[in-house]
């Protein structure tokens, strides 16, 4: 069930970077979202009345600021790293591992929570492919579903359209960008909207969604979804 109808406050991680950027952007500006706490491990250079930040080197010991953690209603899991150059056990170790310390902290401080996590298009959930971040992915997915939240889903951008004017968008997309329009015409999906992403996050806690992944046209339908 979702907080159909309240107010909620949002956990993101990962605001330094492009999507968690965009998806603060998001909920700064939605009316359905009360409050939001980024932790950083530096500042994300925003201010906003609703916005909390708090700054933290060591993400797989977050006791120190356990307290500042609690009556939340959602986290949107926006932390991550490219797999390039990295060996599957250090790349593990950041994606599946550091992961599944946070949201399982977070399961048990706030059980009614809705758990949002940033995975990719083409996660293996099989866990047993030949793509080495796929089935890191693909596992980090499993096991955060198998945690007691209220709801958890897992979202699988493909190309991601950013938004115009933030400051993180990575070069690759601010080149890529003009081939948006032609992606969304003819392969739709593959292509989503950092906007989308965002709207589809907020309004899987407000109002639900009715599986557990989301593909990009899954994001376009939630993200565009009326009460």
């Amino acid at each position: 069930m979702a907080f159909a109808g309240s107010k909620i406050r949002v956990i993101i991680t990962g605001a330094t970077g492009m999507v968690g950027e965009g998806v603060l952007h998001q909920c700064l500006s939605h009316p359905d979202v009360e409050q939001v706490l980024v932790i950083n491990r530096r500042p994300c250079g925003v201010s906003h009345p609703r916005l909390r930040e708090i700054l933290h080197t060591n993400f797989f010991n977050l006791s120190p600021i356990e307290s500042q953690l609690v009556h939340y209603q959602a986290c949107f899991f926006c932390l991550g790293v490219s797999s390039v150059g990295m060996r599957e056990g250090e790349y593990s170790r950041i994606t599946h591992d550091l992961t599944l310390y946070v949201a399982g902290l977070l399961s048990r401080l706030n059980p009614e929570m809705v758990f949002c996590y940033v995975s990719g298009e083409g996660t293996d959930h099989t866990e047993r492919g030949r793509i080495m971040w796929a089935r890191v992915k693909g596992k980090t997915e499993n096991d955060l579903l198998g945690l007691p939240f209220k709801n958890a889903y897992m979202f699988r951008p493909g190309y991601i359209h950013p938004i115009k004017g933030l400051k993180n968008t990575h070069k690759y997309y601010q080149a890529l960008s003009w081939l948006y329009p032609v992606l969304r015409r003819f392969f739709p999906q593959h292509a989503t909207s950092l906007k989308e992403l965002g709207m589809a996050m907020i309004h899987s806690v407000n109002r639900g969604y009715d599986k557990p992944i989301l593909e990009n046209k899954d994001i376009e339908k939630s993200a565009n979804s009326s009460r």
